[in-house]
C-alpha cells in the first residue's frame, strides 16, 4: 500500500492522458512574501476508477495550491492566489521607483 502527499493510504493511481500546466502567483497576507509557481497537473485515476489529481511543481509531488497554501517565507496559511505574472509585474513597477 501507498500512501498519498497527505499520508493516507491509496492504491496504485495510473496516469491518464490529461495533464494540464497552471501557474499562480501568491502573496503571503502576513510577511508580505510574493512568489510565482508553475504546476504540471495530472489527471490520474485509482485502480478503482475514482479520480485523482496529482500536483507537481519542479518535478516534485506537492499538495495542491489551492487548499491549503504555505508560505514559502513564514510558513503562514495567510496567503492571496493571484493570475500567473501578478508579483512579477509588482516586482518590475517597484524598481523603476
Amino acid at each position: 500500500m501507498k500512501h498519498d502527499v497527505s499520508g493516507a493510504h491509496t492504491t496504485a493511481a495510473r496516469i491518464t492522458d490529461r495533464t494540464a500546466h497552471e501557474a499562480y502567483s501568491f502573496a503571503c497576507m502576513k510577511c508580505g512574501h510574493g512568489w510565482e509557481q508553475e504546476y504540471e497537473i495530472r489527471h490520474l485515476e485509482y485502480a478503482d476508477g475514482r479520480p485523482l489529481i496529482a500536483y507537481y511543481a519542479d518535478g516534485e509531488r506537492v499538495p495542491s495550491p489551492l487548499t491549503r497554501p504555505t508560505c514559502r517565507n513564514c510558513e503562514g496559511h495567510l496567503v492571496r492566489i493571484m493570475r500567473s505574472g501578478r508579483v512579477s509585474t509588482a516586482e518590475a513597477a517597484q524598481l523603476h521607483h
